[in-house]
């Protein structure tokens, strides 16, 4: 059987500040709301995407707060 990677970008709400930076270094998995806070875009994305993956580590590491986790999900 054959197992799928995907990776999820995802926040912690306690930490975070609205700051946005997640929103510059990866907007096509963040958008901000009306007070500036991160929401995801995208569910999760395919391990063979270098570009959001990509993106995604960008946001994780620009983060001030550290409220940017990158999980990966392994199916079956």
């Amino acid at each position: 059987m054959r197992r799928t990677v995907t990776f999820r970008l995802v926040v912690d709400p306690v930490r975070c500040d609205g700051f946005g930076h997640c929103a510059e270094l990866a907007p096509e998995l963040v958008t901000l709301d009306e007070w500036g806070y991160p929401v995801m875009q995208a569910e999760a994305f395919p391990q063979s995407d270098r570009e959001l993956h990509r993106s995604a580590q960008l946001a994780v590491r620009g983060c001030p707060r550290q409220a940017l986790a990158l999980q990966k999900i392994i199916s079956a």
